[in-house]
């Protein structure tokens, strides 16, 4: 890859970053780098714990920079009541974006109603704000599995579906993120893909952002449709973007 294309690739890849820190060890002093760096690097979205949505949304507020987080996560619970409350208070303290894990293992066990359960609970309860299912792809044992889940998240009302937490040992892969979205676009719906786990380099980001330009267009990967979740990626794209 040349110089110029690394800095297309990073460009791009950037506009549709969700700048996450879900790590053990966040802080507020963290997060409130995290939106520093967000205003500067022009990302899509931010991901942080639920504790921080607050702090996130005073930070960002007019930049146009969304604000997600995470409920169920990373373990993927079954209780829906639970994740609904959840899902609740975050979007009180101003979350625009749930990332919610479906219960992978329920959904494995042949329980597939304790999944779509979880994932309408949250839809019902929180109907006007973003919601991208997280299906742990790496956890589900292979392209049946994984088409199975993702039409089950679509048909209980996903926005999003998201190949993984990040916390398993099989993070995303480009098997899988073609599986997504085949899926969607099987489904008709306006529904996107998000790639998260496992991204570290500027040709990790024109990979996906290839498989996607050949599964749904070129015109289709914008913010509203295609995100990459990462942590480590950031500062490997703004120093490609800037170079």
């Amino acid at each position: 890859m040349t110089p110029a294309e690394s800095r297309a690739v990073a460009t791009r890849a950037l506009s549709l970053l969700d700048l996450t820190d879900l790590s053990d060890t966040c802080t507020e002093g963290k997060v409130a780098a995290l939106c520093r760096d967000a205003r500067a690097g022009g990302v899509a979205a931010i991901c942080v714990w639920p504790r921080f949505v607050s702090q996130g949304a005073e930070a960002l507020a007019g930049t146009g920079i969304r604000l997600a987080t995470v409920i169920n996560f990373p373990q993927g619970g079954e209780d829906a009541a639970r994740a609904a409350d959840d899902a609740a208070e975050a979007c009180r303290d101003g979350a625009g974006e749930i990332d919610l894990v479906l219960p992978y293992r329920a959904f494995l066990r042949g329980e597939e109603r304790i999944a779509r359960d979880v994932v309408e609970a949250v839809r019902e309860t929180c109907p006007d704000t973003l919601l991208k299912v997280i299906l742990e792809t790496g956890e589900l044992g292979g392209p049946p599995a994984i088409r199975a889940a993702a039409d089950l998240a679509l048909a209980a009302g996903a926005d999003f579906l998201k190949t993984s937490t990040g916390k398993s040992p099989v993070s995303a892969t480009p098997e899988a993120a073609r599986l997504l979205l085949d899926t969607v676009q099987a489904s008709g719906r306006p529904a996107g893909v998000k790639i998260s786990g496992g991204l570290r380099t500027v040709e990790d980001a024109a990979g996906y952002l290839a498989l996607a330009d050949r599964a749904m267009g070129p015109a289709w990967a914008r913010p509203a449709t295609f995100r990459l979740g990462a942590s480590s990626l950031f500062g490997v794209l703004v120093r490609a973007r800037d170079a």
